[in-house]
């Protein structure tokens, strides 16, 4: 017995020793924040007042009736749908363009196509800003194409495809990374026996590439949803939810009703449902990888 008491407490020292430091910054910033974010939403805090009373479900309830909300979130969702779609199609075509042998300059086109995703939010928001605002309607005017010829920023049906334009350009080189590195692992036997059986570039692509490849499929199509969901500050620099709240993605939305709209409850609510949202959908994608994993 005391030589077991012995060997928990040097595992208790040695884990203190080596991990303790981060296990204290790991519960102090994400857990009990976390923890208390969650207390909050069944409170009536504005965010600012020392004082709150306990409000029990209320706030969910008023998530739940909150048109605007619903609102901001089906916009999400067809956002989402959009960039999940345009994004893994144009990064699965730059990455199969950019594995074959004979392409001159590779290398300085794949660091080319991944850059926009090395750029913040904030001025990625700002730099495309003032292209749509006046880079595009410069050449518009001048070269008499209608649709360039005013900004889409003010435009609150083109305002959203903006949002897309620049997702898309953000994350089709990091998609396009992913997909790489699965072309990289198929196995060129398979690819060169097929071609000797006679399957052209379509056929091998469509019954040996494509099935191949759908683990990083899985991967980059649950990142893309998953930063889809929780994208703000390319919003707030490009459109600021506008024009009339046409461009108002969900993260948007409950950062306004939390701390300019002073319902931090009902707001932290809304955080709560959208981490719940993100949250399965992180576990889907680690299901089905590791389902692909023991089938393979």
């Amino acid at each position: 017995m005391l030589a077991t008491e012995k060997r928990f407490i040097d595992k208790l020292k040695t884990y203190l020793l080596f991990a303790g430091p981060t296990t204290f910054v790991f519960l102090t910033v994400i857990i009990l924040p976390f923890l208390f974010g969650i207390y909050l939403t069944f409170t009536n805090w504005d965010g600012i007042s020392k004082t709150y009373t306990f409000v029990r479900l209320s706030n969910y309830i008023t998530v739940f009736k909150d048109r605007m909300f619903w609102s901001s979130f089906m916009l999400t969702v067809k956002y989402v749908f959009y960039t999940v779609v345009i994004v893994n199609t144009l990064g699965f075509i730059l990455a199969y363009a950019l594995t074959g042998n004979n392409v001159i300059g590779q290398n300085f086109l794949r660091t080319g196509f991944f850059i926009p995703n090395l750029i913040g939010g904030i001025i990625l928001g700002l730099v495309w800003r003032f292209i749509f605002s006046n880079v595009l309607v410069f050449i518009g005017r001048n070269l008499n194409i209608g649709f360039l010829s005013y900004s889409w920023l003010a435009n609150p049906d083109k305002a959203f495809w903006t949002l897309v334009i620049v997702s898309v350009w953000q994350y089709s080189g990091y998609m396009m990374i992913i997909f790489i590195a699965g072309l990289s692992n198929i196995p060129r036997e398979l690819i060169e026996a097929a071609t000797i059986d006679g399957a052209n570039g379509f056929h091998r692509l469509r019954s040996i590439v494509l099935p191949l490849m759908v683990p990083s499929f899985i991967v980059t199509v649950f990142l893309t949803i998953q930063r889809g969901f929780m994208v703000y500050d390319v919003n707030l620099a490009l459109t600021g939810g506008g024009p009339f709240k046409s461009t108002e993605l969900i993260s948007m939305h409950v950062y306004e009703k939390a701390f300019l709209a002073q319902q931090y409850g009902v707001g932290q609510s809304q955080a709560f449902f959208l981490f719940l949202l993100v949250a399965a959908i992180s576990i889907t994608q680690v299901y089905f990888s590791k389902k692909l994993e023991v089938e393979a």
